[in-house]
């Protein structure tokens, strides 16, 4: 099978930059791009008055005078706890159906969600999870890229049976500074004499599920890869007069939340046809998450996050129950490697299509797939490299169907 047949240039560029970045440019993002000349502080005052209104009246604008069941997904996290506080005091009457998700052998947030959960009297679900790639198929029949974190196809799916209207805090991370572990690492390994290339080095090193060492030894002859190509995707967000802080920002923004998470999401919540509100995401609110000073998004020496956001919190008496720790719905991947995800792997790739086509290499895969003290970062992408597999026999060579399970 000649690859010119199978692969376009876009689809290559789509791989590459799907097992590099966890994002591709191609996807079509819901929201504009910004810009460095987009972050300009501004005098302002009442920071939290202004979001506090902004988001609820978003949530009107959306909901308007609905009266039925709202769904809403509900980690322990700021953002989600936050848009569920707002939504209850403006409706006050409504059922509100709230999702969590336990995955199993992972950190789980259960508790704290349930406590948030009885404090704004909302019917509380746990769903849990227990092969987290078993729908695998099913999911990436959907969104039609080659992405393994698709547990938002199984939340979907749940809300589905509670609720059409499904709310969450998606995008308070990217404009409001929750990805504390990133700024920290980021701001300790560069100055303010960094090049952009190094700029650029240190923030792929600071994205740690989805980098490895050798990288560009991952691919065949035939999706051949090149760290120049990477560079100059982010070199709009490093090459400016930004601070180091804000570049980011405005690379974390124009990445994984508008190449990522709006278009794929936007795919599954259009196949259940459910409407999606994630109130934090409005426009007027992105502008303005570009105008608010860094010192109340990020503080480096507590190195905590979304500071106007606890804030509000506090005022209402409720930033106790929230995690201050980024997690979110997160997958312990390592074990999941080792009790399963593994013996899947070896299953599809026992005769691999991508192997076969000269898309990856084999070689890479043999030097690492036998390890059973795999860093984190070679799991998460050996579960990317195994999307990609599934993803290639449902589009390209057609032979899976997106009703098969990947069971070990």
């Amino acid at each position: 099978m000649a690859i010119s047949k199978t692969l376009t240039s876009i689809q290559k560029e789509i791989i590459t930059q799907t097992l590099t970045l966890r994002y591709s440019k191609h996807l079509q993002p819901l929201s504009y791009e910004l810009s460095h000349t987009d972050f300009q502080n501004k005098p302002m005052s009442n920071h939290e008055e202004f979001i506090e209104k902004n988001i609820s009246q978003e949530i009107s604008n959306q909901l308007g005078e609905y009266s039925g069941k709202i769904g809403i997904s509900l980690s322990s996290g700021i953002d989600s706890t936050l848009v569920l506080s707002l939504l209850r005091k403006q409706y006050p009457e409504n059922e509100i159906e709230s999702i969590s998700v336990k995955f199993s052998d992972s950190f789980s947030e259960i508790q704290a969600s349930q406590k948030i959960s009885e404090k704004f009297e909302t019917n509380h679900h746990i769903l849990e999870i227990d092969n987290f790639l078993e729908q695998l198929p099913a999911a990436i029949s959907i969104v039609e890229q080659p992405f393994w974190d698709l547990h938002w196809y199984n939340l979907t799916k749940e809300m589905k049976k509670f609720s059409n209207v499904f709310f969450s805090g998606d995008g308070g991370d990217e404009l409001f500074g929750g990805y504390t572990f990133r700024y920290k690492k980021f701001m300790d390994l560069t100055n303010i004499d960094s090049t952009v290339e190094e700029k650029i080095s240190t923030y792929l090193n600071c994205h740690e599920r989805d980098w490895v060492n050798d990288q560009e030894e991952i691919f065949g002859k035939n999706c051949s890869f090149n760290w120049n190509d990477i560079h100059k995707i982010l070199k709009p967000y490093f090459d400016n007069s930004l601070d180091r802080l804000s570049q980011v920002f405005l690379a974390d923004y124009n990445g994984k939340l508008l190449h990522n998470m709006q278009p794929l999401y936007s795919r599954i919540h259009k196949y259940f046809d459910i409407k999606h509100i994630a109130p934090i995401q409005n426009k007027e609110l992105i502008n303005y998450s570009c105008q608010l000073p860094n010192n109340l998004k990020y503080n480096l020496e507590q190195n905590t996050g979304k500071l106007v956001f606890l804030s509000i919190l506090e005022k209402f008496g409720i930033k106790k129950l929230v995690s201050l720790e980024k997690r979110g719905f997160s997958v312990n991947t390592e074990k999941l490697w080792y009790s399963y995800g593994r013996k899947i792997f070896n299953y599809y790739f026992d005769k691999s299509n991508l192997i076969e086509d000269q898309i990856i290499n084999k070689n890479w895969i043999e030097k690492y797939i036998s390890n059973d003290s795999l860093d984190f970062r070679y799991v998460n992408k050996f579960l990317g490299l195994l999307a990609l597999e599934v993803w290639y026999r449902l589009f390209i060579t057609k032979e899976m169907n997106s009703s098969e399970k990947l069971i070990a």
